[in-house]
């Protein structure tokens, strides 16, 4: 039956608190986890110490714990090792790393003749232990001036021969070029890499008592010069002819012309892009030099001479026989 207005029923409300899951339990465990992991940082840390550092390093640190006053204990450093350390150096161990801690005391630890053994010292596995460890480190070995100058003129050479073996081969990788194989003659003579450009019958450089290089020639200097430049040599250009003369009474004659064409020489490596501090001398020899003295009239003595000059001496005498021996060519 409903209540009356008059009668109502009064409303309790019970208010009931949360124990939190059985109350709280403390900070303790914290405490005791943070001392946990403090302790295996310490262990890994001693891990990596033991990893990086030589045996000669352990020894010191052993060293550098154990009482100056000897003991006869059983344990510790009076034990069977003597407080040393046995083991092998880690991966990051550094060969020249030095111990840090003194290791004089290490020769005190030596065993010596009718000793009983009580003293627990140990004979040191490394023979460095046995040196002096104020001896003067060793010093390096000089290198006289001979020895040097000897060494950067082979490395010069090697330089000379790479550089001619890059020629050689433009040449026949080039084929409006390969024609001109015959014009080109590679050579090294104690003044330096000599490179020839020769007249043949058929495929002259200059056209007959000019100094007007012809294009075949100007190709070839093109490729000579891309090679020259990735020498820091400098070079030296002379012009040859032959023994053909002018008329008599001229004001013109073999000697302005070789002296023409190795101007004209020049002036096409400069356009080819050689820097002009490079050329060291141009010159004209006229008929003077023929590269075939037993036939001064030959085409092939007209040509221009390229030397690159030598920095350092001349190669070793073995080399100079071999080239001397190869150096005169056929007509």
């Amino acid at each position: 039956m409903a209540a009356s207005k008059g009668n109502a029923v009064p409303v309790i409300i019970k208010k009931v608190k949360s124990g939190g899951h059985g109350g709280h339990h403390g900070g303790a465990w914290k405490v005791a986890y943070a001392d946990f992991v403090t302790a295996m940082m310490a262990f890994f840390l001693l891990l990596w110490l033991l990893n990086v550092t030589t045996d000669v390093q352990k020894r010191g640190i052993a060293d550098y714990f154990d009482p100056t006053i000897s003991s006869k204990s059983q344990s510790g450093a009076g034990g069977v090792l003597g407080g040393l350390t046995i083991g092998s150096p880690g991966a990051q161990a550094s060969p020249s790393s030095a111990p840090q801690l003194e290791v004089a005391r290490m020769a005190e630890r030596q065993p010596n003749d009718g000793d009983d053994g009580d003293s627990g010292g140990t004979v040191s596995a490394d023979p460095r232990q046995d040196q002096d460890d104020t001896a003067p480190p060793a010093q390096p070995k000089r290198i006289d001036d001979k020895t040097l100058e000897q060494a950067n003129a082979e490395r010069e050479q090697k330089r000379f021969d790479e550089a001619a073996a890059q020629l050689k081969q433009a040449i026949k990788d080039m084929p409006e070029l390969a024609k001109l194989a015959d014009n080109l003659i590679i050579e090294n003579t104690p003044e330096g890499l000599r490179i020839q450009l020769v007249d043949q019958d058929k495929q002259p450089m200059y056209p007959l008592g000019s100094a007007d290089m012809l294009d075949s020639a100007k190709k070839l200097i093109g490729v000579v010069s891309q090679v020259i430049m990735k020498l820091p040599n400098k070079i030296a250009i002379t012009g040859h002819t032959d023994s053909s003369t002018y008329p008599a009474g001229g004001n013109y004659t073999n000697w302005e012309l070789s002296t023409d064409r190795a101007n004209a020489s020049r002036r096409e490596f400069l356009a080819d892009g050689v820097s002009p501090d490079r050329i060291a001398r141009v010159t004209g020899m006229a008929d003077q030099e023929p590269l075939f003295p037993k036939d001064p009239a030959s085409p092939q003595n007209r040509r221009i001479s390229i030397v690159l000059l030598r920095q350092n001496q001349e190669p070793p005498a073995p080399q100079q026989a071999a080239q001397a021996a190869a150096k005169q060519p056929t007509p």
